[in-house]
């Protein structure tokens, strides 16, 4: 799977959860019953772990600057911004490219950022085992939180 389509399945995974978690607002709203409504939320939350996640890794394997990282994580707050910035990097080129499992010339190469980087590409179940633990340990944290607003 290349960054370009991590990063596509994620933002338009992310979206397809902002639908279910806005009509489960709206049924709310309207006096509905929504039994369902903590799980859609849960899921939209660990989504967005997801999609804030990838957005770091494929940002530093494109090597993005850190603005366009955290814009682009962002757009994860508004209803379908990830499917727009998912267009505007596209068409801007900046979803092109392959994983960097090797070391190059480029100095940015020898950064402790890339080295790490490139030890988890070329150990990917470690790399995935990795990241749904951080987005398990954060999906608790949010947990005990709890709600926005509460």
């Amino acid at each position: 799977m290349q960054p370009r389509t991590l990063f596509r399945i994620v933002s338009v995974a992310e979206a397809v959860t902002w639908t279910a978690l806005l009509i489960a607002i709206i049924l709310r709203a309207t006096g509905g019953d929504v039994p369902f409504f903590f799980a859609v939320g849960l899921a939209h939350g660990v989504v967005f772990f997801a999609f804030v996640a990838s957005t770091v890794v494929v940002g530093l394997n494109q090597r993005w600057p850190w603005w366009l990282v955290l814009v682009t994580a962002l757009t994860s707050i508004p209803p379908y911004g990830t499917v727009v910035m998912d267009a505007v990097l596209e068409r801007t080129g900046r979803l092109r490219g392959g994983w960097r499992r090797h070391a190059s010339d480029d100095p940015r190469d020898a950064r402790w950022v890339d080295r790490a980087l490139r030890f988890f590409l070329l150990r990917p179940w470690l790399f995935v085992v990795v990241l749904v633990l951080v987005i398990a340990l954060l999906t608790v944290v949010a947990l005990v939180a709890g709600p926005p607003g509460r």
